[in-house]
């Protein structure tokens, strides 16, 4: 489910803003034809763990409710109203303070929209990729969205690009038409035209390093789930284009693995905290999987992670959701 980095990993995108089409994809190596089927495995093991998940939650809710009858039955009727009343208050209390939470969200985002840093999700890449690797860029969006929505510093966010499946997917997400974000279904350098100038791709091939964020500056991630077989794509895009390009300093911060591209949901969140903190050490390590970075620590299995990205997962949905 990798889709861009900075530094030594690839952003992808797509050729120029024209509609030419690109040259036939190649066939994969063997070696890639390996990965690829580790990976189908890895992601089917996670699905089946995923149900298997799914169904306990139902399970403990049936066990739970079943036990809160057990509990009244044995009380009397005065106990009983006291006790329905109560839970009735905690509830109470649990929705005013989600609604205060949706509010100051809002407002967060409100604000950003205004003033924030502007970041642009270059969706124009549909025709790239297949249906799985759609569904888990919308995935993607979604978690950067909720991420985003939590942050202390948010930026602006903007979808560009988007048409068809990627389209259609996104437009079932509960409570996508409630996003504070701005849309647009044409090429970002369309929507940007007379502000060309402050373009900046974020893309791996650069030469130039990133070293502040300039909040006169758009900068354009590509949302491009691509396996590592449209690199280089972004660079030439931004070049066809005439518009600046830039890396994130991944390198003069830490070492990565041979595992080295990060998701679109794990750029945003790394210029998200380093809008927070103005350290990108910080964001680096803060974002970064474990198992991604060159380190002495323990290693953590892609299985224990696929737990947490899980848990993590459920939660950022929920946000998006209660927007």
């Amino acid at each position: 489910m990798d889709a861009i980095t900075g530094d030594q990993n690839h952003v992808a995108g797509q050729s120029n803003d024209t509609g030419d089409h690109l040259s036939p994809q190649k066939p994969l190596s063997k070696n890639a034809q390996k990965k690829l089927l580790k990976q189908q495995r890895f992601e089917a093991k996670k699905a089946e763990k995923k149900a298997a998940i799914k169904a306990a939650k139902k399970l403990q809710g049936e066990m739970k409710r079943k036990e809160w009858e057990e509990k009244l039955s044995k009380l009397s009727e005065e106990e009983r109203l006291k006790m329905i009343e109560t839970r009735k208050g905690m509830r109470r209390e649990r929705m005013d303070q989600r609604t205060e939470e949706r509010e100051s969200k809002a407002l967060r985002l409100s604000e950003a929209k205004k003033h924030g840093q502007n970041v642009v999700l270059d969706l124009q890449f549909s025709d790239l990729m297949a249906p799985n690797e759609i569904h888990s860029l919308v995935q993607q969006i979604m978690y950067c969205y909720a991420v985003n929505g939590r942050s202390t510093v948010p930026c602006h966010l903007w979808l560009t690009g988007y048409k068809g499946e990627i389209e259609n997917q996104l437009q079932k997400m509960p409570g996508f038409d409630k996003w504070i974000i701005d849309k647009d279904t044409g090429p970002y350098i369309t929507t940007f035209e007379t502000q060309k100038e402050h373009l900046v791709y974020l893309t791996a091939d650069s030469e130039t390093m990133l070293s502040e964020l300039d909040p006169k500056k758009i900068y354009i991630v590509g949302g491009l789930v691509d396996r590592n077989r449209w690199k280089g794509i972004t660079m030439k895009k931004a070049v066809d284009q005439g518009i600046q390009t830039a890396k994130l300093p991944i390198g003069n911060y830490l070492k990565m693995s041979s595992s080295q591209v990060l998701t679109v949901n794990q750029v945003i969140e790394i210029l998200l905290k380093f809008l927070e903190t103005k350290d990108w050490k910080a964001s680096f390590f803060h974002v970064i999987p474990q198992r991604k970075r060159c380190e002495n620590e323990a290693q953590v299995s892609q299985e224990e992670e696929a737990e947490e990205d899980e848990k993590r997962d459920q939660e950022l949905k929920r946000q998006c959701i209660g927007t």
